[in-house]
């Protein structure tokens, strides 16, 4: 792995600066559509490329948070497409379903929060943006807080790429590690969904069967009492 980002460091200080502009949008984009793509990784190589002072901090974070904006949005407008469609186990199979529900309980607790926070969702991002869409919040303030949220982790990296340099072990691991804990957290937090959505189903059947028990007369007692 460290090899690899650094002969994609090494290819992309041979292009003139426009070029390493237009491979920053286009892979800051692609991450949102095709996940598996290394966006944040990217954007570290950035950070690296300007304390080379091959390109500047302002530019390279600009056209990274324009890719991941855009990325966002493009599923966004996927899943206003779709509509239920996402949550559907029977339809549109490529969804993983599970992150899907993870994310509407997300949404239904914190609403234009988790749009605002969705960058440093690792590993959740294209299908928050999914599932945002085939809610039909409000184009305009998505876009705003998406753009944000782009703006401020695509900054931190590209710093911490500028500051640690070619040390691409550490910034590495700090991604490692980060990704871990969220999806950690990710999990815990469909656990918890999962149990309550368990609870309440339970809770809805025994309901209507307590309430049979609580109107009837216990074999001990005489109804005349």
């Amino acid at each position: 792995m460290l090899e690899s980002v650094q002969q994609f460091a090494d290819w992309l200080q041979a292009l003139p600066p426009g070029w390493i502009y237009a491979v920053l949008l286009t892979i800051a984009y692609g991450e949102n559509i095709v996940p598996p793509v290394p966006g944040d990784v990217a954007v570290v190589v950035g950070g690296y490329l300007v304390g080379l002072e091959l390109i500047g901090f302002a530019p390279a974070v600009g056209v990274a948070t324009l890719g991941g904006a855009l990325g966002f949005m493009t599923m966004y407008a996927v899943g206003r497409r779709l509509g239920d469609a996402v949550e559907d186990p029977n339809r549109v199979r490529w969804i993983p379903k599970g992150p899907v529900r993870t994310a509407k309980g997300w949404l239904r607790r914190w609403g234009y929060g988790v749009v605002a926070a969705n960058r440093f969702l690792s590993g959740a991002r294209s299908v928050i943006a999914l599932l945002v869409g085939a809610s039909r919040l409000r184009v305009g303030l998505t876009a705003l807080l998406a753009t944000l949220s782009a703006a401020v982790w695509t900054g931190l990296l590209t710093y911490a790429g500028y500051a640690v340099g070619s040390n691409w072990g550490v910034i590495l691991g700090w991604l490692r590690t980060y990704g871990h804990v969220i999806t950690g957290a990710v999990l815990v937090v469909a656990a918890l969904l999962v149990a309550r959505w368990g609870w309440r189903r339970r809770h809805r059947r025994e309901g209507p069967m307590e309430s049979i028990l609580g109107t009837a007369p216990r074999n001990d007692e005489d109804p005349a009492a």
